[in-house]
């Protein structure tokens, strides 16, 4: 997230109670079991990427090809990143395309962060941070040029609104709190739990954006007074999806030979969710494409890729 503080919405929320909070598209809306599954990235050069995913972010080698990289958690089978290899790739500058913002990695607790940002210390890592009131937040950039967030929630039960709108804002972590959570436990790698929790996307304007992953998608918004983005979810979650114009009026479409996002992925709990998402795109005038098995691809007025499919498949 960008600029935006609690000032804007003042302190006078209450409680966000399931349900409270949101405004549904008008047609089809995605089920509160969505989640999502792994990003693909075009890279230049996979031996690099690989020690930086590797060393940074403490993911470990699912599968590897002279082409391809998977990545994921130790102990666990799902993939969260694929590395594909664009030896013509050009690093991304920041802003200067539309498409991917950054991806958002989600632990499963404080202490996880805490030590995470101990590690990113030790290591000498560049990080940004945020206090998003829902979740404490860092960011990272890899050798791309390709952004990386590394975040915790906070309890649901703390999470605040106003009217229908759920509250967030950029503010100072408390790093130091954050840091004391992890108490005297290293840093092992990614641990277990840790999911891929939204993608953050630079669009050309929101409205559009909003037909495609609202009420093309089945996205709920879930914030939209922050400035310059829309926040969209499922199941009353903060967001799955970040859009925002802050790359600016001037900013176009990647090119094929970009570092960039080829594609990300949503995942419904059956194919028969996979088909009313199908039929919702079709219906709001967006092309879909139905991949082998339980799934399909649809590409946003920017060109972001994403892949609809059930975790049956």
């Amino acid at each position: 997230m960008s600029a935006g503080s609690r000032e804007m919405f003042d302190d006078s929320g209450e409680p966000a109670t399931p349900g409270s909070y949101g405004e549904a598209p008008h047609g089809y809306r995605l089920p509160p079991a969505t989640r999502l599954g792994p990003v693909r990235l075009q890279v230049a050069n996979l031996d690099r990427s690989l020690a930086y995913y590797e060393g940074a972010l403490g993911l470990s080698v699912h599968a590897q090809d002279s082409s391809r990289i998977v990545l994921g958690v130790h102990g666990d089978t799902r993939a969260l990143v694929e590395l594909h290899a664009n030896a013509a790739a050009r690093a991304m500058r920041p802003r200067a395309r539309l498409g991917l913002y950054h991806f958002a990695i989600l632990l499963p607790d404080r202490a996880s962060l805490g030590r995470f940002v101990r590690h990113a210390a030790a290591q000498d890592l560049r990080m940004g941070a945020g206090d998003h009131l829902v979740s404490e937040a860092f960011y990272l950039t890899d050798p791309d040029g390709l952004g990386i967030e590394v975040y915790a929630d906070r309890p649901r039960d703390t999470w605040r609104r106003l009217g229908r709108e759920l509250m967030l804002a950029t503010d100072p972590v408390d790093v130091d709190g954050v840091l004391a959570a992890a108490g005297d436990a290293r840093w092992s790698g990614m641990p277990a739990g840790s999911v891929l929790g939204h993608v953050h996307l630079h669009v050309g304007d929101l409205a559009t954006g909003a037909t495609f992953y609202a009420e093309g998608l089945g996205l709920d918004r879930i914030t939209w007074r922050y400035p310059g983005a829309l926040f969209l979810g499922a199941g009353g979650y903060h967001h799955h999806v970040g859009t925002n114009t802050w790359a600016g009026p001037a900013a176009r479409s990647p090119e094929p030979d970009d570092a960039r996002l080829l594609e990300w992925t949503m995942e419904l709990p059956t194919p028969d969710d996979v088909t009313d998402v199908e039929r919702s795109l079709a219906l709001a005038g967006h092309m879909v494409e139905r991949t082998s098995g339980d799934a399909i691809v649809a590409t946003d007025p920017w060109g972001t890729a994403v892949r609809v499919q059930s975790d049956q498949a």
